[in-house]
């Protein structure tokens, strides 16, 4: 009898154990859109639903003191092309958090500018407000690798 308890103890605690759920369905924190919650590092992983072709690379890293970006990427030319310049985020009611940008050198502003819709610690994602085609999604990224810089 003792044995028979022992076991149904055992078979139960078991049964606890295995209903317990795995971290895979951990929610993940969404944050605001603010120069510090973007500040950092991030690679392109993904244009309106592409991933990039090998080879090719966006990498903007966001600096939060002086609002300015410092983007790495080789999409219009072979070698690696810097681009510098200021960016800004404001909160739009109705649309959202959106992100614009003004390059360095009188070069202009950014094609678009892009509506915020998701920002977590390790990925964002823009939409073009003008062409709602354009997504892109970012990952951050420990930084610009040397070869590139």
């Amino acid at each position: 009898m003792k044995n028979l308890f022992k076991i149904a103890l055992l078979t139960l605690a078991l049964a606890v154990c295995g209903a317990c759920d795995d971290d895979d369905n951990v929610q993940t924190t969404r944050l605001t859109p603010n120069a510090n919650n973007i500040a950092g590092t991030w690679q392109l992983a993904q244009f309106s639903g592409q991933t990039l072709g090998e080879g090719t690379y966006v990498y903007i890293e966001f600096i939060r003191k002086e609002t300015k970006f410092e983007m790495y990427q080789n999409l219009d030319s072979f070698l690696p092309r810097l681009l510098t310049g200021r960016f800004g985020i404001r909160e739009e009611e109705g649309t959202g958090y959106i992100i614009e940008g003004l390059y360095d050198y009188g070069t202009g502003f950014w094609n678009h500018e892009y509506l915020i819709g998701e920002l977590t610690a390790d990925r964002m994602v823009w939409t073009a407000l003008d062409d709602p085609e354009d997504v892109q999604v970012y990952v951050r990224c420990d930084g610009i690798p040397e070869d590139i810089r």
